[in-house]
């Protein structure tokens, strides 16, 4: 036996083989040593990543909190309307910029104790839930009432811990009374008592249905927190902006992973409608706003599939430049039903990796051009035109519910009436003046038709983008109540909740009754590998929301 009890054998071959393996296996373990090490490096960067953000966002919330107390006491001359409209954007930008500030915490929670996570000057003075509310208590027995499992003793009460939740029931506030009764036992001194109550914000006293509501109140009913906070002060209920912020950053983490299951099932459709709209985004400290945008990517296959579960998920960038639907799409392959934006053009590219994507136009755009030239001047023959496409949509009328190859079939007359409409088209172009708002029109339809021709020929596709522009209203509607996003990281959580939200509507689902349910498992920790569980599609509602 040689030293370090390895046996070295005798044959020159063998111990050439011996050193080779040993080698090998010392190679492998650098590689392995490595990999960790690279590994903790990518997490040590994430956390301090999280952490100098919630440095930041904290200078920032105080930051913008004095300019928001000075514009308060400035509102009164000839200016106080301006003033006014200022502080109001001040609230908008403090309420993402806390949310964030929550969101970043919850990161950083996942690394680091609770203890040392609690920076001084973040601990809130906790008021005791409004006395005049209705109480319901909810009774947690202690585990061992029967008999002490320690020496079989009898217990005896010996007193009793209260965990009060402020809870909300549509049109009214209520306060839920966690009991836990706290036995001790005659003989052993042993102590027994329930758990204290999981909820889904920790660091707050908000059950799930008032989390839910502040959430669909928000992005559903376009309310900003500080309004809402107006709102519940006017039933005696006082939860401030900041409050509501730090719930909303905190809920918003809690459901990232399923926004990433919905993005994954929405990017394995083989066909997607896309479009976006501007969101005006308030510069902090400037009193300016630059324009962002809200994508939307939405997989709705039910016409020719109703089996198939709709979703949609929504993307935020601080501009429209072509990067931004490319970053987006970077996995997708298949068909594409959009505008003719030309950011689009570079995914269409037929070497594209992972694969092509096919573009497929918009005839509802097409028609919307004509429509315009039409209502300027009744007697042009734009006429003519949208009464072909009217034709199209009649087909389309008679097929919505039909099997793709049936619908592909239905189709073949819809592509002799868009030929026709062509045709019609080229000639009309050869006779009008190429400035005229006519001919505008008719060039845009020209220039696309190979994607307006797309749909005759396959039943999974849509004669239009309608699908996605309906995703896009409410956010449209929005934009007439909240005017901008507060900073480029409420529009990122903007999109992550409107994809919730759409999604849930898109499956008939009331997105009030879903999220309190999933926030109510995700307290009580529903599992991680049964997530599918939660997306609308597989909902059922196993406790009252």
């Amino acid at each position: 036996m040689s030293p370090g009890g390895i046996d070295i054998p005798e044959n020159p071959d063998d111990v050439r083989a011996l050193v080779a393996a040993m080698q090998a296996r010392l190679v492998a373990s650098e590689q392995a040593l490595e990999a960790e090490r690279t590994a903790h490096q990518t997490t040590r960067e994430h956390l301090d990543a999280a952490k100098n953000a919630v440095k930041l966002t904290t200078l920032q919330i105080e930051k913008l909190k004095l300019q928001l107390a000075r514009l308060r006491r400035m509102k009164f001359g000839q200016s106080s309307e301006r003033l006014t409209l200022l502080a109001d954007q001040l609230e908008l930008t403090l309420e993402d910029l806390e949310a964030e500030h929550a969101h970043a915490a919850c990161v950083v929670a996942g690394d680091v104790s609770p203890e040392v996570l609690q920076a001084p000057g973040r601990k809130p003075r906790r008021e005791p839930l409004p006395a005049h509310l209705p109480r319901q208590e909810v009774i947690h027995p202690a585990p061992e009432a029967d008999g002490c499992t320690a020496c079989g003793g009898t217990m005896s009460a010996l007193g009793e811990d209260v965990t009060e939740v402020l809870e909300y029931v549509p049109a009214r506030f209520q306060v839920l009374r966690y009991v836990r009764p706290k036995l001790a036992c005659t003989r052993c001194d042993a102590i027994s008592q329930a758990l204290a109550p999981a909820l889904p914000v920790p660091r707050g006293r908000a059950g799930p249905g008032l989390l839910a509501h502040v959430v669909v109140s928000k992005f559903a009913d376009h309310l900003p927190l500080y309004r809402q906070s107006q709102i519940y002060a006017r039933e005696g209920v006082d939860l401030s902006r900041s409050t509501l912020a730090d719930w909303l950053g905190q809920v918003s983490w809690l459901l990232q992973p399923l926004v990433d299951r919905i993005a994954t099932h929405v990017m394995a459709s083989p066909k997607l409608h896309a479009d976006d709209t501007p969101v005006p985004v308030l510069a902090p400290g400037t009193g300016k706003t630059a324009t962002g945008r809200l994508w939307v990517y939405l997989r709705d296959n039910r016409r020719w599939r109703p089996s198939d579960k709709p979703a949609a998920l929504f993307r935020y960038s601080p501009d429209r430049k072509g990067e931004r639907p490319r970053e987006h799409l970077k996995a997708f392959t298949g068909f594409l039903q959009a505008d003719a934006y030309a950011g689009f053009e570079r995914l269409y590219d037929p070497d594209r990796k992972p694969g092509p994507i096919t573009p497929v136009a918009c005839w509802a755009h097409a028609r919307r051009k004509l429509h315009d030239v039409f209502q300027a001047d009744p007697s042009s023959v734009a006429a003519e035109g949208l009464r072909k496409i009217r034709d199209l949509y009649e087909v389309e009328r008679g097929i919505v519910q039909d099997p793709h190859d049936d619908r592909r079939k239905a189709r073949k007359l819809s592509k002799l009436t868009a030929l026709d409409f062509f045709a019609w088209a080229d000639n009309v172009l050869g006779q009008v003046s190429a400035r005229t708002p006519l001919a505008e029109a008719l060039r845009y339809a020209v220039r696309l038709k190979p994607a307006l021709l797309a749909y005759t020929g396959d039943g999974r596709l849509e004669i239009d983008n309608n699908l996605a522009e309906n995703a896009l209203r409410g956010i449209a509607v929005g934009r007439k109540n909240w005017m901008f996003a507060g900073a480029d990281c409420g529009g990122e959580r903007a999109a992550a909740m409107y994809s919730l939200l759409e999604t849930a509507k898109l499956n008939g689902v009331n997105p009030q009754h879903w999220l309190a349910d999933v926030l109510h498992r995700v307290g009580q920790g529903h599992p991680i590998n049964r997530l599918d569980e939660l997306l609308p599609w597989n909902w059922t509602q196993a406790t009252p929301a």
